[in-house]
């Protein structure tokens, strides 16, 4: 018996990472499901619409069109998955850095951002998009060792995720929010699928020659 619970420790703490996301896009997805209708184009229109409708709409106790919105406390579980699975990524690529000081900058982001990720969903959203820095300086940090490595395609693949962060950054900033709330979830999309790359398919072996 004790074996087992060994094993299953090892399994899940293994795929820690995974299993946080995977539930987190879940929730996120019943929250959308739930949500009664209202954006910021149209107050009167019904449901939550991908290209229509941010993320943030979802963590509102009251949809945009005045209804009341079961799916919030949903989405407020989703980002603390969604926290919890960033948070021990960035701890788990600190170990993977043979250079201290990248070491220390990567754990650093992995412990704020396990609280930080989760005020997004919370009346401290404002403190919380601070996650979105952090993150963004994370794999730019991750993306500069990478560089230095013969691993080819992930430098392709980091470089394409950061461009996605900073095309939002664009779009949003200069006020073209119909873009701005596709490239959402472009950017979040990109950035789960190079943090489960990075997770599994990366080895410390892969950054011996990366220096500071």
């Amino acid at each position: 018996m004790t074996t087992k619970k060994q094993t299953l420790w090892q399994i899940t703490k293994k795929y820690s990472v995974l299993i946080s996301l995977l539930i987190s896009v879940i929730l996120i997805l019943i929250a959308a499901a739930l949500y009664p209708g209202g954006s910021l184009f149209d107050n009167n229109a019904i449901g939550f619409q991908w290209s229509k409708n941010f993320i943030s709409n979802l963590f509102q106790t009251k949809a945009i069109n005045g209804s009341q919105n079961p799916g919030w406390i949903w989405a407020l579980i989703a980002m603390a998955f969604h926290s919890v699975g960033y948070g021990i990524f960035f701890i788990n690529m600190s170990k993977k850095m043979t250079s201290k000081p990248w070491a220390t900058i990567l754990k650093m982001i992995g412990v704020t951002n396990l609280i930080l990720i989760f005020l997004i969903a919370t009346p401290l959203h404002d403190v919380g998009v601070l996650s979105i820095i952090l993150t963004l300086l994370g794999l730019f940090t991750i993306t500069l060792v990478i560089l230095k490595s013969k691993r080819h395609t992930l430098k392709f693949a980091c470089i394409s995720c950061l461009l996605t962060y900073y095309g939002f950054f664009f779009v949003y900033g200069f006020g073209y929010l119909d873009l701005a709330v596709i490239m959402q979830k472009v950017y979040i999309l990109s950035s789960l699928l190079i943090v489960l790359a990075l997770e599994y398919a990366t080895k410390q072996e892969d950054f011996i020659q990366a220096k500071p």
